[in-house]
């Protein structure tokens, strides 16, 4: 970042990250932290937040919190003026057709997808209105685009994602909040290596350039967009 730069300058704001131990946590974190925010890192596994990120120190906070659990991120983020928030923690699962899926099996996508979401926004947001200004950006996918044989409750679940994104957008953008997602296609993982070990792993986007993106919209670079789900491929 150049002198002249400083759209990309988070120095005295906070960012709140949460699946902050995964692998795109960690790097949404480094980026972050690049461009001097301080963090409150937030996961439901301690040891993992600890062992990714050491201490915790003045420029970083480790939380612990099962984000199903609203009492929980409510008391998080209380008296606590968070900035950015980034909203990471998600998850994948392949299921059975959508006419033999099973209330649990909708309800865990959406729980895990959604809610974390909801209950991370609901605590956030009405300190950014105090405050006049925030950006929250949430995690879409590419598979949220169009249904799937196998996939239907994660990509229903990703398309939740997006249509809350765009209301969020519309209800708080004179509020000066700006919110906005990506839609990442196979994240570049070892965890998605072992699983697709003959894939082409080119094709994937690496969490880095993941975080590039995320950071790009939580900055003043992006203070014009709002309410956009951002499709981030790697190299296709």
């Amino acid at each position: 970042m150049s002198a002249a730069d400083t759209t990309h300058d988070f120095a005295g704001r906070t960012v709140m990250i949460t699946g902050a131990a995964g692998n795109l946590g960690r790097a949404v974190a480094r980026a972050f932290a690049a461009h001097g925010a301080r963090l409150l890192l937030v996961d439901r596994d301690l040891d993992a937040l600890q062992a990714s990120y050491g201490p915790a120190n003045e420029l970083q906070s480790l939380a612990q919190a099962d984000l199903l659990d609203r009492a929980a991120v409510d008391a998080l983020a209380h008296d606590r003026r968070i900035d950015v928030l980034c909203n990471l923690a998600g998850g994948f699962a392949m299921g059975p057709r959508v006419h033999e899926l099973a209330d649990a099996d909708l309800d865990r996508l959406f729980d895990v997808n959604v809610r974390t979401m909801l209950n991370a926004v609901r605590a956030v947001v009405p300190a950014m209105l105090q405050a006049g200004a925030g950006a929250i950006v949430n995690v879409g996918a590419t598979a949220a685009l169009r249904g799937a044989a196998g996939m239907g409750a994660y990509c229903a679940s990703k398309d939740a994602v997006i249509r809350l994104t765009e209301a969020m957008a519309a209800e708080l953008r004179d509020d000066g909040i700006r919110v906005n997602c990506v839609l990442p296609s196979i994240i570049d993982t070892p965890e998605n290596r072992a699983a697709m070990p003959d894939a082409d792993f080119s094709r994937w986007v690496a969490p880095e350039a993941l975080a590039d993106v995320i950071v790009f919209l939580a900055s003043r670079g992006a203070r014009a967009v709002h309410g956009a789900a951002v499709p981030v491929a790697g190299r296709v």
